[in-house]
């Protein structure tokens, strides 16, 4: 029956190879991946909520947000894997008009959890979650058509 279907679509009437099954039957369906990515994005609003109320923690407040602001947003990027996938999201990350934005993003995501967690320095982690904002929303708007010269000209 399988063979049928295949043949009346218009695909090819040979069998499938073992890769292609494979897959094909790891790909999700679009409702599931709808459910991956609200989910995910909704860690990743619920991390930065959590990250901006342990703010006012006396004396560690400070590197709890930035770890959870930074944990927030690699569960937010996260969440696009499940809309694309995670080649064809890699692949737009690092087009021409989105590298320098995803370089700096990413840079920034490290060294914020690098000047949290080795060197101590909460000022240098709330420097680079600020950077890691503007990255972000640079990265993001470069997905609206236009968006970053409207940005340019308003600034």
């Amino acid at each position: 029956m399988d063979k049928l279907k295949r043949v009346l679509s218009g695909h090819d009437a040979e069998e499938p190879s073992g890769l292609a099954e494979v897959i094909d039957g790891a790909s999700l369906s679009w409702g599931t991946r709808v459910k991956g990515f609200v989910a995910c994005f909704a860690i990743g609003c619920l991390c930065s909520v959590l990250g901006s109320c342990l703010l006012w923690i006396p004396k560690k407040g400070l590197i709890l947000f930035a770890v959870f602001y930074t944990l927030g947003n690699i569960a937010s990027i996260g969440s696009t894997l499940f809309l694309m996938g995670p080649m064809k999201q890699l692949k737009r990350m690092f087009e021409p008009t989105r590298l320098i934005a995803t370089v700096v993003m990413l840079l920034c995501l490290i060294l914020t959890l690098c000047s949290a967690f080795w060197w101590h320095k909460a000022g240098l982690a709330l420097l680079f979650c600020i950077l890691q904002f503007f990255a972000m929303a640079w990265y993001s708007i470069s997905f609206i058509p236009y968006a970053r010269d409207a940005v340019k000209k308003c600034v």
